[in-house]
């Protein structure tokens, strides 16, 4: 189980790494969404360059996995783009959530592999520090 979330961690921060990179360089050109609401929902977030801190994220918490450090942060700041990656395909693009599926699951196995560095947030009756 190491060895494949290890290969999670690896795939996972490469493609937040590229695709974070990709918001800034535009590098890998897409097809605008067909959607109108998509597409006003682009034009609000690029306007107002709120998708800078989304893309800004990407990058940290890709290059975060791939060099290993700080990974439990790395998955935490990589959870709330996942939620809002899902939230937008499943709302206003669902023909393409297989990428964002896809990088779920990786997120999932990595996941796995430091479930034990999130006991305190996952606990149902924290430990308060007196």
């Amino acid at each position: 189980m190491k060895i494949v979330s290890v290969i999670a961690r690896y795939l996972l921060g490469l493609m937040f790494t590229v695709l974070g990179l990709n918001g800034f360089l535009n590098f890998i050109h897409q097809p605008p969404p067909t959607n109108p609401l998509a597409i006003q929902f682009f034009v609000a977030i690029s306007a107002s360059h709120f998708a800078a801190f989304f893309f800004a994220v990407q990058v940290l918490g890709g290059l975060l996995l791939l060099f290993g450090f700080f990974v439990p942060l790395a998955l935490t700041l990589l959870a709330a783009e996942l939620y809002n990656i899902l939230a937008f395909h499943l709302t206003m693009a669902p023909g393409s959530i297989a990428p964002a599926l896809v990088a779920c699951v990786l997120w999932l196995l990595v996941f796995l592999q430091y479930r034990n560095s999130f006991n305190g947030v996952l606990a149902v009756k924290p430990v308060v520090q007196e």
